[in-house]
C-alpha cells in the first residue's frame, strides 16, 4: 500500500471546545491539513466559536460553527446528526473540550467533582458514542480524545482532574478495542501543562511556584504552546496511524519521563 502522507483532504473534522485554546489550535491545524472542519463551543462562547470558524474558513475549506455543550447529552446526537448532514459525513472526532478546579482533595466539593467528571469524561464519552455511530456505519473514523500527563501520573491539587484523565485514557482502550473491526480508530494525546486561557485562569499559584514545579517536573522547563499538540492530533487523524489505536500519545514536554 502506498504511503498516504499526513494530509487530510476529503474528510470532515468535529472539534468541541474549538473557540480558544487547544481547540482552537487543533481546528485551524486540521484545516492546514485540509480537512473540511466543525467548529464547536458552547452558547455562551459562540463569539469565540465563530473567531475560529473565520480562521479556518480562511485556510479554503468548508466550515461552520455549531453550539455544542458535553454537558447536554439529548443535544450531543443531534448536533452530531446535522453536522454529518451538513457536511455529508464525520471522519474525525477531537474530543477537546474539558474544565479542572485545582483544589486539595480535602477540599472538593462534590459540585467539583461532578462538573470535572462529568465534563471531562462523560461527555467524552457521550461525543465519542455518537460520532461513532456514524464511523461504524461508514466503516471508517478516527477519533482522538484530549487526555493528559495526568492520565498516568498524579499530581497534587488535580484528585478529580486526574480521576477523569485516568478514564479517558481507560475509555479510549475499550472504544479501540470494540470499534478497531470496523475501521475506527481511537486514541488520545497526553499534553502536558500548556499555556491556555484556561489553564491560567484555574491557576492560584504565583508565577515563582508554577516555574519552580516546571523546572522540577518537566526536562522543556516550560508549558506546552498549544499549537504543538497539532501534529500529533493529525497524524492520529490521518490514514498514516492505521495500525494505531488504543494508544495515549503524550506531548507533555517529557514530564512522565522523569
Amino acid at each position: 500500500m502506498p504511503y498516504e502522507g499526513l494530509n487530510l483532504n476529503g474528510q470532515t473534522a468535529l472539534v468541541t471546545g474549538s473557540g480558544r485554546g487547544i481547540g482552537a489550535a487543533l481546528a485551524l491545524g486540521l484545516a492546514q491539513a485540509g480537512a473540511d472542519v466543525a467548529v464547536s463551543d458552547r452558547a455562551d462562547r459562540m463569539n469565540l466559536a465563530e473567531e475560529t470558524r473565520a480562521k479556518v474558513e480562511a485556510e479554503g475549506v468548508k466550515t461552520a460553527a455549531y453550539s455544542l455543550d458535553v454537558l447536554d447529552l439529548a443535544g450531543i446526537p443531534k448536533t452530531i446528526d446535522q453536522i454529518v448532514k451538513d457536511f455529508g459525513r464525520l471522519d474525525i472526532l477531537v474530543n477537546n473540550a474539558g474544565i479542572r478546579i485545582p483544589k486539595p482533595a480535602l477540599e472538593v466539593t462534590e459540585e467539583d467533582w461532578d462538573a470535572t467528571i462529568d465534563i471531562n469524561l462523560k461527555g467524552v464519552f457521550f461525543c465519542a458514542q455518537a460520532a461513532g455511530r456514524h464511523m461504524v456505519a461508514q466503516g471508517y473514523g478516527r477519533i482522538i480524545n484530549l487526555g493528559s500527563q495526568l492520565s498516568e501520573v498524579a499530581s497534587r491539587g488535580r484528585s478529580s482532574y486526574c480521576a477523569s484523565k485516568f478514564g479517558v485514557a481507560g475509555i479510549t482502550k475499550v472504544m479501540a478495542v470494540e470499534w478497531a473491526p470496523h475501521g475506527v480508530n481511537v486514541n488520545a494525546i497526553g499534553p502536558g501543562p500548556t499555556s491556555t486561557p484556561g489553564m491560567l485562569a484555574a491557576s492560584t499559584r504565583t508565577d515563582e511556584e508554577v516555574q519552580a514545579d516546571l523546572d522540577a517536573h518537566l526536562p522543556l522547563g516550560r508549558r506546552m504552546d498549544p499549537s504543538e499538540m497539532v501534529g500529533a492530533v493529525i497524524y492520529l487523524a490521518s490514514k498514516s496511524s492505521a495500525g494505531t489505536t488504543g494508544h495515549l500519545l503524550m506531548v507533555d514536554g517529557g514530564w512522565t519521563a522523569i
